[in-house]
């Protein structure tokens, strides 16, 4: 082990029950709320031949769940004809539980609905269900309301009653339906062993959906990229291949695979993403891949017009940027966080989505709360909520500038200093010898993947670097290249894409410090260590 990856360990305080975690070490599944309910239901229809209907998301978390939660019930012993899943529109339904779903149990005979990644607030919908004689299992893992609905089973890390234990709170909706696939193994109704080819999807949802990768999750990511290698899943390979996956990293599962997954949902429908996942027929997965591929690049495009658009006209001094537009709605959320990356400011996109009315997705950092922010502006607004970080909204067209305004006010009112602290990137080392980033270094790296909160992409100082050369790069030469050399003579290739224009504009005369990541090139064979630029701090 290299004295730079110790280094490294004991600023993390990490050892080698997290470089190396047991998968007998995953928490007793019959911990969670009500898992001894849903189980003992699931048994009950696997012996009846009963027709279940799952329930999920649009999201990547509520697609892998989807199919993650039809995979145990199959493995259980449910014929898949008795298996229907129904996701939520976007556009029609939003999220949650869907009153569209009363219609397609009853069409399709279902006596049992399980949600997945929804359900824990949909108290009405629940109620209805239990008019029918339909039952409802709850698995989920947001935020429950004061009182849990009347369901069979609530399966939610986050209520209430629950004491979270080993990071069960950090659970996905994903890595709560593989808790039951679990819990089905523990009474013997799904073969020892089974429910570990089901961590390529855990994974992947885990990932895409931000969740922290610690406790649980640490185990679950660990043995689902060691799945995901060799999923038997035709979609999968097919999509992996279509984006030109090379290593399987949180990097590219979130930016490569997770990206395709959710086109379907934000431009037409997230079905197209769970039939890609089920698909069996290499033929068929290779066409929906390539429906989702050129899906992503349509969302790609709206996503550069709008930004474009934007950039064109300039945004305002308000402290909370606006900006409203004839976009696409499914790229709302992915303009407003762009808007807050390169600003550094909260931000909402809106756009018009029927006459008059207007839809919007906000994105905030720090201390400022999206959800506290519309319950302020309250009476500007149709309707709206979220949570601190990200929040949806409904604005009469009439009713923007008044939108804005008590939104802007609501953010003066709190007196918020020092913000951008938030966003600033933090080293973990300083490294005064370049040679220490060497590939031994770089595969030990690799020991602690997958990255996600709580388990950061490792960032390195370079305080005693020069510049030797600038160049830049791609067709709008807009990404950057700086090769430095430090104090020994030691040299590094340093890159950014899409680079500000203040790195741009750096000369060889100037003193810097770069924050990195590391990466590997593979050129002709040839293996060498580079770096990805996330910082840099510009010395007087």
């Amino acid at each position: 082990m290299s004295k730079l990856f110790e280094r490294l360990l004991e600023k993390r305080g990490l050892g080698s029950d997290f470089l190396h975690p047991k998968y007998e070490d995953l928490t007793d599944p019959y911990l969670l709320p009500d898992l001894e309910k849903a189980v003992e239901r699931i048994t009950q229809a696997t012996q009846t031949g009963e027709k279940i209907l799952i329930y999920g998301d649009y999201d990547v978390d509520g697609v892998t769940a989807s199919t993650v939660m039809a995979d145990t019930l199959t493995l259980a012993g449910i014929k898949p004809e008795n298996i229907d899943i129904m996701l939520p529109d976007r556009f029609t339904d939003g999220y949650g539980m869907s009153s569209r779903l009363i219609a397609r149990a009853k069409k399709q005979g279902a006596s049992l609905v399980i949600t997945v990644d929804c359900g824990s607030r949909n108290h009405a919908i629940i109620d209805e269900l239990n008019t029918l004689n339909i039952d409802t299992i709850v698995t989920d893992h947001h935020e429950c309301g004061d009182t849990l609905p009347e369901a069979v089973a609530v399966v939610n890390p986050k209520r209430p009653d629950f004491t979270a234990i080993n990071g069960l709170r950090d659970l996905a909706g994903v890595g709560v339906a593989f808790k039951v696939a679990q819990g089905l193994v523990k009474k013997g109704i799904i073969s020892d062993g089974q429910e570990k080819w089901l961590l390529d999807l855990v994974l992947i949802g885990t990932i895409c959906d931000n969740m922290l990768f610690t406790g649980e999750n640490r185990i679950l990511g660990y043995y689902g990229v060691k799945v995901l290698a060799k999923t038997r899943r035709a979609g999968l390979k097919e999509l992996m291949s279509k984006a030109r996956v090379k290593s399987l990293t949180a990097e590219s599962i979130g930016f490569q695979i997770g990206p395709r997954l959710n086109a379907a949902g934000r431009l037409q429908s997230a079905d197209l993403s769970l039939s890609l996942l089920r698909s069996t027929s290499p033929t068929e997965a290779a066409t929906l891949a390539e429906q989702l591929e050129e899906l992503n690049k349509k969302r790609k495009a709206e996503q550069q017009t709008a930004m474009k658009e934007i950039s064109a006209h300039g945004v305002s001094d308000d402290p909370v940027i606006i900006e409203t537009g004839t976009w696409h709605e499914g790229v709302l959320g992915i303009i407003a966080g762009r808007l807050l990356e390169d600003y550094h400011r909260p931000a909402f996109a809106l756009s018009e989505v029927e006459n008059g009315i207007f839809k919007g997705s906000g994105r905030s950092f720090g201390d400022f709360n999206l959800a506290k922010a519309l319950n302020f502006a309250k009476d500007s607004i149709i309707g709206g909520g979220g949570h601190a970080g990200a929040a949806g909204v409904r604005v009469d067209g009439k009713k923007l500038y008044e939108f804005r305004e008590r939104i802007n006010e609501y953010y003066k009112s709190l007196h918020l200093t020092n913000q951008e602290e938030h966003l600033r990137q933090r080293a973990d080392l300083d490294v005064l010898n370049l040679a220490d980033l060497s590939l031994q270094f770089l595969d030990e790296l690799k020991l602690l993947e997958p990255f996600g909160p709580g388990n950061e992409e490792p960032i390195f100082r370079l305080p005693e670097v020069d510049i030797v050369n600038i160049s830049r790069m791609g067709a709008e030469r807009n990404h950057l290249r700086l090769d430095i050399r430090d104090k020994k003579g030691n040299s590094l290739k340093l890159v950014a894409f899409y680079a500000s224009e203040q790195w741009i504009a750096l000369t060889p005369e100037d003193k810097v410090v770069p924050l990195v990541k590391l990466m590997k090139n593979d050129f002709n064979g040839v293996k060498s260590v580079e770096a990805r630029i996330v910082d840099i701090e510009l010395i007087s």
